[in-house]
C-alpha cells in the first residue's frame, strides 16, 4: 500500500511540474489598417478588413484562426474571423485580412439617440494557435470613439 502512495505522490507531483512548462504567452497587439465593403443593405454590412498584428512574444506565433466579436456602446455590432492561416514572427508583425459581418443600425440609432461626444468600443476574441503547447490566446482591446 505505501508503494502506491508513493508513486500516487510521485506522479501529482510530476504532473504539478509539468505546468511550469507550457509557455506563457502575451496575447498579440492588433490594429486596424483598412477597411473595404464587400456588400451592404439596411441590416446587414459584410467587410473585409486587412489587419496589422504584432507580437510580443520571443517565439513564432503560427496562427491557424482569428475569431471576433466587436461590441459598440456595450452591443454587439461585428463578428468575424480570419480568412487564412498566417505565422507572427518572433517579436514582429504582419499583416491578414478579416471578414466582418456587422449591424450598423444599432450603433447609428444610439448616435442619432443624441447627446453623445463619444461611444465606447470593445474587441474581444481568441487567436487560434496551429502547432505548441498552448493553443489558444485570448485577447481584449477596449476604447473610445471620439464623436466630436
Amino acid at each position: 500500500m505505501k508503494a502506491q502512495a508513493m508513486a500516487a505522490m510521485l506522479l501529482l507531483s510530476g504532473l504539478a511540474g509539468c505546468s511550469g512548462l507550457v509557455p506563457k504567452l502575451e496575447p498579440p497587439d492588433l490594429q486596424v489598417v483598412g477597411v473595404e465593403l464587400q456588400s451592404s443593405d439596411l441590416l446587414q454590412q459584410q467587410l473585409r478588413v486587412r489587419m496589422r498584428v504584432t507580437n510580443p512574444n520571443d517565439r513564432a506565433l503560427p496562427v491557424r484562426g482569428i475569431t471576433y466579436r466587436v461590441e459598440v456602446a456595450g452591443e454587439q455590432v461585428a463578428t468575424g474571423e480570419s480568412e487564412r492561416d498566417f505565422e507572427v514572427p518572433a517579436l514582429g508583425t504582419t499583416e491578414f485580412d478579416l471578414s466582418m459581418k456587422a449591424n450598423a443600425a444599432s450603433v447609428l440609432l444610439k448616435l442619432m439617440g443624441g447627446g453623445r461626444d463619444s461611444l465606447d468600443y470593445r474587441l474581444v476574441g481568441r487567436v487560434q494557435l496551429a502547432s505548441g503547447l498552448l493553443r489558444s490566446i485570448p485577447f481584449e482591446e477596449k476604447g473610445t470613439f471620439n464623436l466630436r
